[in-house]
Order: C-alpha cells, then structure tokens, then sequence
C-alpha cells in the first residue's frame, strides 16, 4: 500500500509525510515497521479491546498509538470512521497524511495477487486445488482467489468466518446478519469492502471459539506450533474443507501470527472459562514433580565449592584480564 501512495505521488520519498491507518489487526504493526524503513512517520488508530501484547508491538515499531472506544461499523464512532474524520482535520490542518484505508483500498488486494498467490502456487508445484482463511479487510482472500483461479479456475476457494460476523450469512443467504461472538481479533466484519468486491468463494464455513481453540490448543502440544487466534479459525476451516474435498486434496490456509500476541486471552484460564471457553490442556510430564525437584536441588553446587571454583579461576586467569587490562 506504500509503495502504490508512492506511485501515485500521495507520499514522497524523502519529504516528510505521517501514515495514519485504522487497524484492529496486525497492518499496523506492518505499516508501523513499512513506514519506519521508508523515512515516514505512522499514526495507529485501534479499538481499545485489542490485546496489550498487539498493542505493545505496535509502540515498539514507533508508531503512535490512540485508542477509542469499541463500537460496530454502524456507529460513527467506530474506529475506522473516528480516523477518517481524523485524517481529514489533518489535512484541513495542512498536514501531509496519506490515509492507508486498508479495508476499501485495493492495493491491499493487489499485494496478494502480485506476491501470496504466487507464492503458494510456486511452492505447490501448481498442485493446489484449495484455500481457505478467514476475512479481515478482504484483501488476503480476495487477491490469492484472484491469482488462483487465474492459473486453475477449479481451485475450491473457501471463507472461514468467526462467530459474531456477518460475512458467513451474506455469502450464504445474501444478507448481513450475525450469530454469537468471539475473541478474536483482526477478522470477522460486519460490511462488505472495497477488498471483497467481486469474489464468489465455493464454500462458506462458521467456526465457533471452541473448536477454533481446540485447533491451536493440538497444534501447539502435538505439533509444536504457537500461533494466535485467527490461525485457529483458519486451520479449523481447513479441516472443515479437508472433509469435503476429494482425498489427495492440496488444501492452503493462512497462519497469521503466534500466541505471544494474544497471551492473556489464549494462556488465561480465568478469562477462557468466563467466556465459556476451554482452558489449554496442560502437557502431563513423565518425571515425577519430586524427582524433578531432588535433581535441581542436588544440581546447586554448595558455598563452599562455590567459594573454591571461584579462588580456581582466578588463578588461572591472567591478572590482565582480571583486571580489564588487554592483552600485550
């Protein structure tokens, strides 16, 4: 999306320009980072129900950070509607701000059409005949459809929605309405975008917080994998295709982030039970907790040889050293 402003002359290489963007998922972080490398400032407007650890990286990439209230799109207090107006007293101001609009912006899109989509069908051989993941701003499954059906127009495209977003009804039945909610964060909407306009996926499939988690939750004791909220929907989407797609199917999906981003939602029993939700099943280990806690003290060594192997060595060691002096 930088590089297509930049192209259109809406930011300058080398003149002073700030990125401002509304994002309740991970753009910001990648805008905040973009735009450090690219001589810009960047401004993150975000709902303040998003996890600490989201908005921690965020900080941490420079970006500035305002939070407002978490309201539907419906409200003209919603986040994304508060940072336009935003942009535009900004610009009233004589600002120069480019507004990254990442949900209505097609250049989003295009980036997946140009670099994901490739990707997956280079690194597939061309044998994939499906992908799934859920949608945010539209623009990941919208632009690898896009590319896909371009190489195979037989390549099952599937939309994994969360529980509370109205995408699953209005590819379904063709109107907007939602069921239930959900933790998660950066997907599921309650509007079509500028990103969704003119995609037609072949499947549509809901997934609850439950089995999502109890995706991530085997993922991450049996395969090693720590990764965040979104992926759960998307892995269990995946499986959902995987059932109703021939046998020997090469099915993609998108994992977007790790658990480290969501620790106090994902990793607190409280807040998972208070939401109905299972807590992670812990790991049993194979040593005895007494054992384990005989070894580790055995394991300390004493004062005494502590205070000797400490005379040893520096013994041994030159005074040069010892004393921070180099080496002749």
């Amino acid at each position: 999306m930088l590089r297509d402003a930049e192209e259109k002359g809406l930011l300058v290489r080398g003149q002073p320009g700030t990125v401002i963007e509304a994002t309740a998922g991970n753009t910001g972080i990648g805008l905040a980072l973009a735009a450090n490398s690219m001589g810009y400032r960047c401004i993150i407007v975000i709902p303040e129900t998003q996890t600490e650890e989201k908005k921690a990286a965020i900080r941490q990439a420079g970006a500035k950070l305002i939070e407002v209230p978490a309201v539907p799109y419906r409200n003209p207090n919603n986040y994304v509607r508060v940072c336009s107006r935003m942009v535009e007293n900004l610009r009233q101001q004589g600002h120069h701000v480019f507004f990254g609009q990442q949900f209505d912006n097609t250049a989003n899109k295009k980036a997946h059409v140009y670099s994901t989509g490739p990707e997956i069908w280079e690194q597939t051989g061309g044998a994939v005949d499906s992908f799934c993941c859920a949608m945010g701003t539209g623009g990941t499954l919208s632009g690898v459809a896009e590319y896909l059906k371009s190489k195979n127009e037989s390549i099952h495209i599937g939309l994994t929605d969360p529980k509370g977003a109205m995408l699953y009804r209005w590819f379904s039945e063709g109107r907007l309405a939602a069921s239930g909610s959900s933790i998660t964060e950066g997907i599921g909407q309650a509007r079509v975008t500028g990103n969704m306009v003119g995609l037609k996926p072949d499947s549509v499939h809901e997934v609850d917080d439950s089995e999502a988690l109890s995706c991530l939750w085997n993922l991450l004791n049996e395969e090693g994998l720590s990764l965040g909220l979104s992926s759960g929907i998307n892995v269990a989407g995946a499986m959902r295709m995987a059932r109703m797609r021939p046998a020997g199917s090469v099915i993609v999906t998108i994992l977007c982030d790790t658990a480290q981003r969501y620790e106090r939602k994902m990793f607190d029993e409280e807040y998972l039970i208070s939401q109905g939700l299972p807590p992670r099943p812990v790991p049993v280990q194979n040593i005895e907790e007494s054992d384990l806690s005989s070894a580790l003290e055995e394991a300390f060594a004493s004062d005494v040889e502590v205070k000797t192997a400490l005379a040893e060595y520096e013994k041994a060691v030159p005074e040069e050293l010892m004393n921070g002096r180099p080496l002749p």
